[in-house]
């Protein structure tokens, strides 16, 4: 599936651009059933959310590894 330059890819993390493993978005795309999305039991920060640039957002799925990071920062 293609996406133009001025839509996110649902596949990468708007906030580092890696890989998200999208559970849900990998089921849309392939049709296969997947097992619950590794983020259905993970924990988003408002500020996580907040560093989301707008035109992302609703749209492409943080990664694991930028959660990781965002809890592990003091508070």
């Amino acid at each position: 599936m293609s996406h133009d330059a001025s839509s996110p890819d649902p596949s990468r993390c708007p906030l580092c651009g890696g890989d998200n493993r999208c559970a849900m978005e990998i089921e849309r795309e392939t049709g296969e059933q997947q097992p619950p999305c590794w983020c259905m039991s993970a924990t988003f920060t408002p500020e996580l959310f907040a560093r989301i640039p707008a035109e992302a957002r609703g749209q492409a799925c943080i990664c694991a590894a930028c959660v990781g990071k965002a809890l592990s920062r003091p508070v």
